[in-house]
């Protein structure tokens, strides 16, 4: 409780000036079609959030002896992932350098720290570096949203540092306590509408910091523990990717470009507002870390939980299908044709034509790309 407290506090003071120097500098996320926020926002908000947590680790660390290689090499590949991140907020980076990067920071923590058993053999140690990998994107592709990623990150953690200080693992206790608390923190600079955005450098340390502790946290797991655990933990952000990839391919269009598609934005289709979407995917991320913490302890059976989490998730990605993908125009705007009907259809055509030219403007310029959603207001 402490460490969470001082992290928060950490927290809202480090973020203050990383703002002032960022918009200083002129780092900033700038609007365009495929972001819902309207100005130029800074985002170098994920540094606080990583300079407090891996402090808190290195304090932990330092306090035992340095007698945990595991918590040394995920602190490690976990500031490796702010440094990515950072740079791919300077100069956008390609799909495939950051992917490289990413896996060859989880085969290390894989390696080091342990990983749960499925199916036994080397195959299990692939399963968790590609589990790290996806989730860590997953987190960047969830930072679409005031707050949002920041909220369910803090959820997430809580209940992770829950878990660690319950099975005896104190100094992966004090991390995760230390990400929630500075998450926290972050928040009051970020919650809607935000001051400052996470960035990459942020989505990419909380994504992997998250993944990692998880797998380690089930490295003792065997069978339909580890699936269910691991699901139910990062059900919102596992759920958000998987709608957004089958939308994308289901019409067609790009599956890496960013985009105003994700389950915040149809959430706030639905007709919720910016602090109330973000208030129902915190939840549904407590719930979750609550969840999988229970079937640590072993109240909750995991082949039950396992097949509640996937009906959840699947009922879920099918009815958020149903709301539109993109933005709409309002019924109200449409001008009255001579015939007494709508005539929607040249307004149709001109707003494709002005959609076409602000996409190739945007590829012409250097705005953010494929693996890359910034944090944005809905």
């Amino acid at each position: 409780m402490a460490v969470g407290c001082v992290a928060l506090s950490l927290g809202v003071l480090l973020t203050e000036p990383l703002r002032r120097f960022a918009l200083r500098r002129g780092i900033t996320d700038r609007p365009d079609g495929r972001k819902g926020h309207a100005r130029p926002t800074p985002y170098l908000g994920g540094i606080a959030v990583a300079v407090v947590t891996i402090g808190a680790g290195a304090g932990a660390a330092f306090a035992g002896g340095f007698g945990n290689p595991g918590l040394a090499v995920l602190l490690g590949g976990a500031a490796i992932m702010a440094v990515l991140g950072l740079v791919d907020d300077l100069r956008p980076l390609g799909p495939a350098p950051r992917l490289g990067v990413e896996a060859a920071a989880a085969s290390v923590v894989v390696l080091v720290g342990g990983h749960p058993t499925v199916f036994g053999g080397v195959f299990d140690a692939v399963l968790a570096v590609l589990w790290i990998v996806f989730t860590t994107n997953a987190f960047n592709l969830l930072d679409n949203m005031d707050g949002a990623a920041s909220s369910v990150c803090a959820a997430i953690g809580g209940f992770l540092c829950w878990h660690a200080w319950s099975s005896g693992q104190g100094g992966l206790g004090v991390v995760l306590a230390a990400l929630s608390g500075a998450s926290l923190g972050f928040l009051f600079h970020n919650w809607h509408p935000a001051r400052i955005f996470l960035g990459d450098s942020g989505s990419l340390f909380i994504g992997f910091t998250l993944a990692s502790a998880s797998v380690v946290l089930h490295q003792d797991a065997a069978g339909l523990s580890v699936p269910a655990g691991l699901l139910v933990t990062t059900l919102v952000v596992t759920l958000d990717t998987a709608l957004v990839m089958l939308s994308r391919y289901r019409e067609a269009r790009p599956l890496l470009q960013g985009g105003l598609d994700h389950a915040a934005h149809r959430l706030r289709r639905m007709g919720l507002t910016v602090r109330q979407t973000v208030m129902v995917l915190g939840t549904f991320a407590a719930l979750g870390g609550l969840s999988g913490a229970l079937l640590a302890w072993g109240v909750l059976p995991s082949g039950g939980l396992l097949l509640a989490a996937v009906v959840v998730g699947v009922t879920t990605v099918a009815l958020l299908l149903r709301v539109p993908s993109v933005p709409g125009p309002a019924p109200s705007a449409a001008p009255v044709g001579e015939d007494g009907h709508p005539a929607v259809r040249l307004s149709v055509g001109r707003q494709m034509v002005g959609q076409t030219a602000g996409v190739a403007e945007g590829l012409r310029s250097k705005e953010p790309g494929p693996l890359h959603e910034s944090g944005a207001a809905g």
